[in-house]
């Protein structure tokens, strides 16, 4: 294995969980999560960062992929201990090994930045939901300021081989839009103590649109 390869398969994954647990995300996760109910999907599980704020008398099953399966196996652990029934599958987004129109709720937080196909997950996600159904989302993206967009430019070649693939410009809600949702927002801010080419945070809820 070249260190590339065990960079990302041993350091990389661990890094950004811990990236991704700061405080000022942690706060976001507890007031989003909670919205989830009945048959919950979670895109991008392994981290585990997400359990500690499901509501467990709102959800009936957990679901969710993530590539990694050294990160899945302490969620599945963690999933298995709130007696919910659970299946956890290594997996992308790209190709969600469920079927159509199996969740009333997806969760999404941090992680369409680092996906090879937004729009393909996006599809993917509206797919496995239920018509009338809801995504929870958390992302990072494409600051709204021409200044740090253009910042956000130069540094994500250099940044994205660092962490996992994650892009710094990608747009939130109005690629949601573009996918055939609607969104409701419930917030849009610049993650404190972070630089903001990192920080710029869209947070919401986005219904399934249509049959």
């Amino acid at each position: 294995m070249g260190l590339k390869n065990w960079y990302d398969a041993h350091v990389m994954p661990r890094l950004i969980t811990l990236a991704c647990g700061q405080p000022g995300i942690e706060k976001r996760r507890s007031q989003l999560v909670p919205l989830a109910e009945g048959n919950v999907f979670e895109l991008g599980c392994g981290g585990g960062l997400n359990q500690q704020f499901y509501d467990t008398g709102r959800v009936t099953s957990f679901s969710g992929i993530d590539p990694h399966e050294i990160l899945l196996d302490g969620a599945r652990a963690q999933a298995s201990r709130k007696g919910w029934q659970v299946d956890l599958r290594q997996g992308v987004g790209e190709a969600i090994p469920f079927n159509d129109g199996s969740f009333d709720t997806v969760v999404c937080t941090y992680t369409l930045c680092s996906v090879d196909d937004p729009g393909q997950v996006l599809s993917e996600l509206r797919r496995i939901l239920k018509p009338g159904g809801k995504l929870l989302f958390l992302e990072h993206g494409k600051a709204p300021d021409p200044g740090v967009a253009r910042w956000q430019q130069r540094i994500e070649p250099m940044w994205k081989p660092l962490a996992g693939g994650c892009h710094l410009t990608r747009p939130i809600g109005s690629a949601l839009r573009g996918a055939g949702f609607s969104v409701e927002p419930l917030g849009q801010a610049y993650l404190p103590k972070t630089p903001r080419v990192m920080g710029w945070m869209e947070w919401g809820v986005a219904r399934r649109e249509g049959a």
